[in-house]
């Protein structure tokens, strides 16, 4: 098995669960909840792709929240995702309510395509949802030597202006996925937060704390019990520099396309029944267009050489560029499964049984 050391450690009692298996319980899941079987099945592949990763802040985990809020009625579950505005390096996409992971698909495939003949593209958001996570999305651009970029604004608000203690920002999340020839692609997926809430939950879910820094009180005061989470502030990354990214990407995934941002917001973890509105934006750039894609991913991964076989400081073992952890997972996982621990087992079970499909 190959040496990982995951986002979150692996629990040694968690079952290995394959991605064709857990991908297609998802499945069943959603059609049970009368989702389209296409989409079902899309909705489910974007999850499992995340867990993959080993972003099992943004996979698996959501079932429930998702089953939730698709019979709370918040979810269109047959919608028109469709294209209102085109030029030849822009477009803008109205989700129609649709299962962010539908839509965020769609608006990559359509960036792509775009990009291959205009070299980049930005694609606008609106009327979208929670869509998983977002490294899902830009890795798409991978295999058409493309670089692929995905910003949203968050789905719920648990942060505060710098310095502020009012509820309206949100972790306002980043992903950039830039190919290489022989070494990992350079892939970020972060929140503009210290943490992502997806990270939050699954610590709360294991009944661990969490590290100072993540979360404050209204008076300043570190809260490191992951439960309490929901009752504090999350903290931007870089304090006012992580505040202001978190701005200009809520303006441009949300203000410009015509979503919602700020107190706008809704929180999807607490309303199961009103529509979000939420807001992203997507872009590709074909290399090709302006160096040949061979002569780039050689320089990328020269460059990452560089980087990795720099002089380390006392006590550091490896430098990493940003992406290898998660493409070792990636090998680990597609070869050996997706570990599922025995509280996320028996969340996952219990949506099964909510829905009236078997469990895991």
């Amino acid at each position: 098995m190959i040496d990982v050391s995951p986002e979150f450690p692996v629990d040694e009692s968690a079952i290995r669960i394959p991605y064709d298996q857990l991908k297609d319980f998802m499945t069943s899941v959603f059609k049970a909840v009368e989702l389209p079987d296409a989409d079902a099945e899309g909705v489910a592949t974007a999850m499992a792709d995340g867990d993959l990763l080993g972003k099992d802040s943004h996979g698996c985990i959501r079932v429930p929240m998702y089953v939730k809020r698709i019979k709370g009625g918040s979810i269109n579950r047959t919608p028109e995702i469709r294209t209102i505005k085109q030029t030849p390096a822009m477009a803008l996409v109205d989700g129609d309510n649709a299962m962010g992971h539908l839509v965020a698909r769609y608006s990559m495939d359509l960036a792509m395509d775009m990009a291959a003949k205009s070299g980049i593209a930005w694609i606008g958001l609106q009327h979208s949802n929670h869509a998983g996570a977002a490294a899902v999305y830009a890795s798409m651009a991978l295999e058409r030597d493309q670089i692929g970029i995905i910003a949203c604004v968050g789905s719920a608000n648990h942060a505060a202006p710098y310095g502020g203690s009012d509820i309206l920002v949100g972790t306002n999340p980043i992903a950039v996925a830039i190919p290489a020839a022989e070494e990992p692609p350079v892939v970020i997926d972060m929140a503009t937060t210290n943490s992502s809430l997806g990270k939050i939950m699954v610590k709360a879910m294991h009944g661990e704390p969490m590290p100072e820094g993540w979360v404050i009180d209204a008076m300043g005061e570190a809260i490191t019990d992951s439960a309490e989470a929901d009752n504090g502030i999350l903290t931007h990354i870089g304090g006012a520099k992580g505040f202001g990214l978190s701005m200009v990407i809520g303006f441009l995934a949300g203000t410009l396309n015509g979503a919602a941002f700020g107190s706008d917001v809704i929180h999807i973890g607490e309303d199961p029944h009103s529509v979000t509105n939420t807001g992203q934006f997507i872009m590709a750039i074909d290399v090709g267009h302006f160096i040949d894609p061979g002569l780039f991913k050689g320089n990328v991964d020269r460059i990452s050489r560089e980087m990795t076989g720099s002089a380390k400081l006392p006590g550091v073992s490896e430098i990493r560029m940003p992406g290898t952890n998660s493409w070792r997972i990636y090998q680990d996982r597609k070869a050996n499964g997706i570990p599922i621990t025995k509280p996320l087992l028996q969340r996952l079970n219990a949506a099964a049984d909510e829905v009236g499909v078997t469990g895991l």
